[in-house]
């Protein structure tokens, strides 16, 4: 009888990891780099502006884990520019500029080591132990980039050097920018 309950239990291992692996990438596959597009209530990605003066706004954007810090802020640019035009001016420039990361870090382990029960395959606890060798921990960051931009218009743009012809940003970078999905 113990000879079938070990088989069982192997069998039954073997089919939980393998469906841990068969979610984990699946689920890995499915992370895309997040869409152009204004951030939706409830949602961590996408750009906000806010005016603050006549000629001043605060603008962000926020990607999720697969957005690469360039792109984060080339979408910042974009909308950096769109709200130029948007509100009849030509040209921008950055008074504030940042791009903060934040970084978290995901761990598996096998848990409590040696044959004690059903917390052996599960991670239950955290440990830092001499035999805890199954260890794997990866690194996921999101990237958040802002910035306060004065818009100028065209006779004011030639007189500033830090001033970006709105134009000019929007043609450069317009390829790498997809437009935003269709609302659903």
């Amino acid at each position: 009888m113990s000879k079938i309950y070990k088989s069982k239990s192997k069998t039954y291992t073997f089919a939980a990891s393998l469906s841990a692996i068969l979610l984990t990438a699946g689920l890995a596959g499915c992370v895309q780099p997040a869409a152009y597009g204004p951030r939706v209530e409830g949602s961590q990605v996408g750009y906000t502006d806010e005016r603050l003066a006549q000629n001043r706004y605060r603008v962000t954007y926020a990607g999720n884990s697969a957005t690469p810090r360039a792109t984060v802020e080339d979408y910042l640019l974009y909308r950096a520019a769109q709200v130029t035009l948007d509100s009849g001016f030509a040209a921008f420039e950055f008074d504030t500029r940042d791009t903060k990361a934040k970084t978290t870090y995901f761990s598996t382990f096998d848990g409590f080591p040696g044959p004690y029960g059903p917390y052996r395959n599960f991670g239950w606890y955290w440990h830092n132990w001499g035999f805890d060798e199954d260890v794997e921990s990866r690194p996921i960051t999101r990237y958040e980039a802002y910035a306060e931009i004065v818009m100028l218009s065209a006779d004011q743009a030639k007189s500033e050097p830090r001033a970006l012809d709105a134009h000019d940003v929007l043609t450069r970078l317009g390829p790498r920018v997809p437009p935003p999905p269709p609302p659903k």
